[in-house]
């Protein structure tokens, strides 16, 4: 509401050309509060208001804007123009700024760029997106391990403005073979021997990973060593890049919002919600729904099976409700605790024994709770105690089917190198949902006096699975 308030002030300056207004305004915020109160202003209008700020201080407040919004004020404004801030952003968002443009617009853009961020671009450009060389940057410090104390902390003091964190000082050869880390807090301590050279001090235990490690590995391992800033090396131990801690937020931020999509059987977005188009959402969701609504099919198709029993016994319509939804919500639950442990590395696929062990005993216990709430409620509904207890025995069964299936599946898909996010919570559900219903009316039809064997094997030739056999 704020920011929306103040633009008429800030058109009105625009119009005027009023100068020092506009520099106080670029100035006097935050970087992140001056770009969020230009929200709403036209591509044109921004980069009007960013001419009256100094180029550092220009780049800063255009990379608090997003991505897409990025795109809008560079693609509107001729390579000339824009050259000059795109050569000075940092080495990853560049990169992700031009892979993101136009391909001609911005081989012109590179062509005006200076020949070290020019080489800089094509080099990252060159990794695989999701890898941590395609979120590293090139800008850290890097010194010999042959300086001294002093040497270190005068380099340090020319490098300083060009670089994206100087806590990590990174110690190499005349290779580029990453030796050591110093941080900056053990530089300044060592200052009492200033003549002390930095492979006296440095640490040799470097944790670091390679260029081509997958992001979730990087985040991980930062995450497990509670590190700022993490070494990119390549193949042969050459200190290519860093991989810092605003960067690790990002695939934080991009990982969790994949995981959302999928667990509600959505196909990750590539862009943000509003500017996608419709016809690709609908794709990216209708696909899932058509395949959730295949699999409900089966659940129609089995509680048509049964349709005359349900007639003569029309008090269990009563209960599908609660039999469907109580092993769907296990079943969401086991996946759900399965898939974050996979994630986080808590569990691996090697000890699917002890999961489903886990598991089983846990659809005991809380199948054993529900059943006999599902008792109670079936005594007043039910004819007798003996169909009553058709209900507590359903639940136990479908509870324990849930926690084994949802906590099976993540676990295979882990196995076959799929993401174990892929079978989502509707997925397991719909699976629940049918065996559901098998599971209800075999007890019913065995605890009735029916044949519940060859009921259920009648099952096996429905129409719709009769229909996939023949094709």
């Amino acid at each position: 509401m704020i920011n929306t308030l103040y633009l008429p002030e800030l058109r009105e300056m625009l119009v005027e050309k009023d100068q020092d207004s506009l520099q106080e305004f670029c100035t006097a915020l935050h970087p992140a509060r001056t770009a969020e109160f230009m929200e709403g202003l036209t591509p044109e209008e921004v980069w009007a208001v960013l001419q009256y700020a100094d180029l550092s201080v220009r780049t800063e407040i255009f990379s608090f804007f997003e991505l897409p919004f990025q795109v809008d004020i560079i693609e509107a404004h001729s390579p000339a123009e824009v050259a000059e801030l795109v050569a000075d952003m940092s080495a990853d968002d560049r990169v992700d700024l031009l892979a993101d443009i136009e391909d001609d617009f911005s081989d012109q853009i590179l062509a005006l760029l200076p020949t070290e961020e020019r080489r800089d671009v094509l080099r990252l450009s060159e990794h695989a997106e999701g890898t941590a060389g395609a979120i590293m940057t090139t800008e850290m410090a890097r010194l010999p391990e042959e300086l001294t104390v002093r040497e270190a902390l005068d380099e340090i003091s020319r490098q300083a403005e060009e670089l994206e964190t100087i806590y990590y000082l990174y110690v190499v050869d005349e290779n580029d073979n990453l030796h050591g880390v110093v941080s900056t807090r053990q530089l300044i301590t060592a200052l009492v021997k200033p003549e002390l050279r930095l492979k006296d001090i440095m640490e040799t235990e470097i944790i670091h990973v390679s260029d081509s490690d997958d992001q979730e590995d990087v985040l991980r391992k930062m995450a497990d060593y509670d590190l700022i800033a993490i070494p990119v090396v390549d193949e042969e131990l050459r200190l290519v890049g860093i991989i810092t801690h605003d960067d690790i937020l990002d695939v934080v931020v991009e990982e969790a919002a994949e995981d959302a999509y999928r667990s509600a059987a959505v196909e990750p977005l590539e862009e943000t919600y509003m500017q996608t188009p419709l016809l690709i959402l609908s794709w990216k969701r209708g696909v899932w729904l058509i395949v959730l609504f295949l699999g409900a099919i089966f659940t129609a198709f089995a509680l048509k099976h049964y349709d005359a029993e349900l007639d003569n016994y029309k008090w269990l319509v009563l209960f599908i409700p609660l039999v469907i939804s109580t092993g769907g919500n296990t079943g969401n639950q086991s996946a759900t605790l399965v898939i974050t442990a996979l994630n986080k590395e808590e569990v691996s696929v090697d000890q699917w024994v002890h999961v489903l062990q886990r598991e089983l005993v846990m659809g005991l216990v809380l199948g054993g709770g529900l059943a006999v709430l599902g008792f109670l409620t079936a005594l007043f509904i039910a004819p007798d105690i003996i169909s009553a207890c058709i209900i507590p025995i359903t639940i136990l069964l479908v509870v324990i089917s849930g926690t084994l299936i949802g906590s099976t599946l993540p676990l295979i898909f882990e196995k076959i190198g799929l993401d174990p996010a892929l079978m989502s919570n509707p997925f397991v559900a719909g699976i629940i949902d049918f065996l559901g219903i098998v599971i209800y009316m075999t007890v019913a039809l065995l605890l009735l006096g029916k044949a519940p064997v060859e009921e259920t094997s009648q099952l096996l030739h429905l129409p719709l699975i009769q229909t996939f056999s023949v094709g």
